[in-house]
């Protein structure tokens, strides 16, 4: 014999957004990264692997890059966690005014990373088609721009939305929370990165 269900709850009174793990996009947003850190890392073992077949790296004539674009760029990664921790505080705290006063301030900051990036580039001193090593120096540069390019579009988008009514829903807070996040792994990821790049060619010249 079927029984039909019945509903005895209500459930309308329910939350619509959670923050941290209790969100499922927060969930996504950490598998995401998991899935991103393996290809950073098999990126990272082809560069010691092909370091390992050289006698020199950089191999002559080709110099190590130019240190100025990739150090600055650096630096202002560095210090774009003031605002973005800022963003997420305020995210957390449903203060929607701050938010909006602060979006504006990461996309001018993806901006200008995008622009010292391309600065990068030129100050390799080598072509990605040159040799091994001029191919791996910019398969990781061209992988983490891409992570850079994707997180200042999504803040951009978000820069947007806020400045709507839509901006006053809070699950719309869920995503500059969860952007937030993914903003922390794009720059500690470019940590290493900026080591095998920049120094490691000069260490083991």
């Amino acid at each position: 014999m079927r029984h039909e269900p019945k509903f005895t709850d209500d459930l309308s009174a329910l939350p619509t957004h959670a923050f941290s793990f209790r969100s499922l996009t927060w969930w996504g947003i950490i598998a995401f990264m998991v899935i991103e850190g393996a290809f950073f890392a098999l990126a990272m073992a082809a560069y010691f692997f092909l370091m390992a077949q050289e006698q020199e790296w950089a191999p002559r004539p080709w110099s190590p890059p130019d240190l100025l674009a990739g150090t600055l760029f650096t630096a202002v990664m560095l210090l774009s966690e003031v605002p973005n921790t800022m963003i997420k505080k305020a995210a957390n705290a449903y203060d929607v005014a701050a938010v909006r006063k602060l979006l504006p301030v990461m996309s001018a900051i993806g901006l200008l990373l995008v622009i010292i990036r391309g600065f990068e580039f030129n100050s390799l001193n080598v072509l990605w088609y040159d040799n091994a090593y001029g191919s791996i120096i910019w398969a990781l540069l061209f992988l983490h721009t891409t992570h850079i390019v994707t997180d200042w579009g999504d803040t951009l988008v978000l820069w947007q939305l806020m400045k709507t009514p839509h901006g006053e829903d809070p699950r719309r807070l869920v995503d500059t929370d969860e952007n937030a996040l993914y903003w922390r792994f794009v720059w500690l990821t470019w940590l290493p990165i900026y080591v095998l790049i920049y120094w490691v060619p000069r260490l083991f010249r």
